[in-house]
């Protein structure tokens, strides 16, 4: 009998949500996706040092001023670099959660990760470029999307994103299944939420049929998943980004894996189509607490950890 992870990949793209490039090399998923809070992990490790070095290296004839800005620029491409030796699609790289709500520089960091990229001899068809789902955010990714740089909306948790997202022809989103599951629980004050009750499972599934009954181009890829059941109930999910020790405990247990999420029944569903600007955006999102929520802590812990791998990193100059 096939293990859930193979019976999986019959209904949905498997990416591995990790900085970590021997688990990628391991699960051997097609894509796959880091941010700070995982690059900073995996640059801790002594594997993975020559990487860094080799960014040190490329800024040494730098001004101290610039120099640490380019040396963590070259470290994320570094990373994603070699883990598009192993997979066969795209690698997503994000830009600083800090600049979230900077339009002008987030698509200046945006535009010099893919000239890093294309100067090393990738592609940008391979690369997404993550961008935190803020209205600021969105309106970039909707004018990088028109040059041919293909963008992952992440830390996206209402409604209010997911529309905005496909309203601007962006490649991909990321709705955050786990972030959304921990904030009912504690609302709640329980340790656990029925499996079909789980809110970060209904949210995506609410968006995908959106998606699909409209037919917007935009992807749909579940992430931050807390255990294998959320996975399993968004089979058929364009595609899921799941972290290595949850891969692993799909790989661990066989069981047939029937598809979840479908097109047919997205067309059958009673959806209606939403017309959305900028003061409907801010005011959907503001309507719902735990989006309001998350999102901004989400930043701020994006943004701690890339603090933390540049203090790291600064030490090393």
């Amino acid at each position: 009998m096939p293990n859930q992870l193979q019976g999986l990949k019959q209904h949905s793209v498997i990416v591995a949500d990790t900085g970590d490039i021997d688990a990628i090399a391991r699960f051997r998923p097609q894509d796959a996706t880091t941010n700070p809070s995982l690059i900073f992990k995996a640059a801790q490790e002594a594997r993975y040092r020559p990487i860094i070095d080799e960014a040190i290296a490329a800024t040494a004839g730098l001004p101290a001023a610039a120099r640490l800005d380019e040396t963590l620029d070259r470290l994320f491409v570094g990373f994603g670099r070699r883990i598009l030796d192993l997979v066969p699609g795209r690698v997503s790289t994000e830009v600083a959660a800090r600049l979230s709500f900077d339009a002008a520089a987030t698509e200046a960091k945006a535009r010099r990760l893919i000239d890093l990229y294309e100067s090393a001899g990738v592609s940008r068809e391979r690369v997404l470029i993550k961008i935190a789902s803020t209205w600021e955010g969105i309106r970039v990714a909707e004018r990088l999307e028109r040059d041919g740089i293909h963008c992952n909306l992440t830390l996206l948790f209402s409604f209010a994103q997911a529309v905005a997202c496909a309203d601007a022809g962006v490649t991909l989103i990321s709705p955050f299944v786990g972030r959304i599951f921990d904030w009912h629980k504690k609302v709640r004050g329980v340790d656990d939420i029925a499996r079909e009750e789980d809110p970060g499972v209904a949210s995506v599934t609410r968006i995908y049929e959106y998606y699909k009954k409209f037919d917007y181009r935009t992807q749909v890829m579940g992430a931050s998943f807390r255990k294998t059941t959320q996975i399993l109930d968004l089979a058929g999910c364009d595609l899921l980004t799941i972290s290595p020790d949850l891969l692993a405990k799909l790989e661990a247990t066989e069981g047939e894996v029937p598809r979840r999420l479908a097109v047919d029944c997205a067309k059958a569903s009673a959806v209606t189509r939403i017309d959305i600007d900028e003061e409907r955006f801010r005011w959907m999102h503001n309507e719902d607490a735990m989006a309001t929520e998350k999102l901004a802590e989400g930043i701020r812990l994006f943004d701690a950890d890339a603090r933390k791998l540049a203090d790291m990193v600064e030490g090393l100059l």
